[in-house]
């Protein structure tokens, strides 16, 4: 058992109470120095770590169980790393803040996946201004049955609403959240409206008639390469979207807004991005009209583990099927967080409540897709080159090589909270910012994509307007 601490002698402790399980626990490895030589529940600590590689084929052991729920991924990497070495099975106990009550036990050990190995620090959080805005109050969560919405519902429900309304366009998404939900919060009232964030009168009709106080906005066209062949509808769900929902805020009294931003709206690429900088904007816009005791908020973070459509997905089936995995450029990298973590962080955000801020959440170290790849091979059991190949397909339109979570004119100040930062206010882009949004949405609705772009350019200066892409040009003709 690689974790001599609470966690470790809990999951002792079942294996002996339950011999059925036919496993022998040989003893613990730690590195923490005050351990070493210690007996715990009958067993030693074995040595540390690094010693792992002899203490296997010393001690005959068949499998190696890690429990070290606070641990980082590179902790768990080494681990990993060595197991597979010894060629022995390893199972894990998950991270911290997926353990219910903090419950520890066997039942909850599985296989080593990728997000084990991009763990960080456990995030802790700041409990009482989250409930502070939530208890007892009517929440919107649009895009709801999308993974980030569906666990900002997930985590809303702990700190016991009054109505949590979800609002979606997919009917079987939406319908996967509740029956998720109502097991475990049976006493939870959720109210359900298969919608889109583009029809105004169901939006207010919505507004009118359950007069939420809280809105988390994670409704959005996401998919880069699929935006830059149709800019339009990227224009119209996340720009109309946006303005339709801060419009409506601020005519019923919303005290909350939480708008779920991304990397990709700083010093945009894409059309996908510089919407989603725009819809930012509408936010600032909102914020500048609210009145007292209403706050309007932006947060932007980075890539999402196990999000639907996300690399690693992709990644998994690829290699279930025996197939090459696709990666666009050897040196692509990406800031990775995973779905629990951004949810958290995203309620902890709206707690701040810094009215008109874009707040930032710390993402970590960027990741290269390849090394992402690479573990993903190895977790399966197999080998790189020898069972699955990496292959390189370039740079999709609109995609960065590197992300970045600020533009060089922001800069950040800190917060009350470690993990998250606050964007420093640039102001709109322009005087005639309301103007300007009439003209890119009317460039939408005539389904004009060098319009759109134009549009999108004198409203974010830092907007790279790439002429020359094929695909491109192509997609607006």
């Amino acid at each position: 058992i690689v974790g001599a601490g609470e966690a470790g002698a809990a999951i002792a402790r079942e294996i002996f109470r339950h011999p059925e399980m036919n496993i022998r626990p040989i003893g613990f490895v730690d590195d923490d120095s005050a351990k070493q030589g210690v007996t715990i529940m009958g067993l030693r600590v074995l040595g540390r770590i690094l010693e792992l590689e002899t203490l296997i084929p010393r001690h005959q052991i068949d499998e190696v169980l890690i429990a070290m729920p606070s641990a980082s991924g590179d902790v768990i990497r080494d681990v990993v790393m060595a197991a597979d070495d010894a060629k022995v099975k390893h199972r894990i106990l998950p991270a911290l803040y997926t353990l219910l009550n903090g419950e520890v036990s066997i039942n909850r050990l599985r296989k080593v996946d990728v997000e084990d190995l991009l763990r960080r620090d456990p995030i802790r959080l700041d409990l009482d201004p989250i409930s502070g805005y939530l208890a007892n109050q009517v929440v919107l969560v649009t895009g709801a049955g999308g993974s980030i919405g569906s666990e900002i519902v997930r985590q809303i429900a702990a700190f016991h609403p009054k109505e949590v309304v979800l609002l979606g366009r997919g009917e079987n998404s939406i319908f996967e959240t509740v029956n998720g939900l109502e097991s475990r919060y049976p006493h939870l009232k959720l109210v359900t409206c298969i919608s889109d964030v583009r029809d105004w009168d169901s939006l207010e009709h919505l507004f009118e008639t359950h007069r939420p106080s809280v809105v988390f906005h994670a409704a959005a066209h996401k998919h880069v390469h699929l935006m830059e062949r149709n800019p339009a509808q990227a224009i119209l769900n996340n720009v109309v979207g946006t303005r339709n929902l801060v419009e409506l805020a601020l005519k019923y009294d919303v005290h909350r807004f939480v708008n779920v931003s991304t990397d990709k709206a700083v010093n945009p690429t894409s059309v996908m991005g510089a919407s989603k900088r725009v819809s930012e904007y509408l936010v600032e816009h909102a914020a500048s009209k609210a009145k007292m005791g209403q706050s309007f908020v932006s947060v932007r973070f980075g890539n999402v583990l196990g999000t639907r459509g996300s690399v690693v997905p992709i990644f998994k089936r690829q290699i279930a099927e025996g197939l090459p995995i696709t990666v666009t450029h050897p040196d692509m990298t990406r800031y990775f967080m995973t779905i629990p973590e951004a949810s958290q962080l995203v309620l902890q955000a709206g707690g701040l409540a810094e009215n008109g801020a874009v707040y930032v959440l710390d993402m970590g170290k960027p990741v290269k897709i390849v090394d992402l790849a690479k573990d993903l091979i190895r977790l399966s059991g197999l080998e790189v080159g020898k069972d699955i190949d990496i292959v390189y397909k370039g740079i999709q339109p609109g995609e960065k090589l590197f992300e970045e979570l600020l533009t060089d004119e922001e800069g950040t100040t800190a917060t009350r909270h470690s993990k998250i930062y606050m964007a420093r206010k640039q102001g709109l882009p322009d005087e005639a910012f309301e103007r300007s949004i009439e003209e890119l949405v009317d460039a939408a609705r005539s389904m004009d994509g060098a319009r759109i772009r134009q549009a999108l350019k004198r409203l974010i200066p830092t907007y790279r307007l790439e002429e020359s892409a094929p695909e491109r040009k192509a997609a607006d003709s």
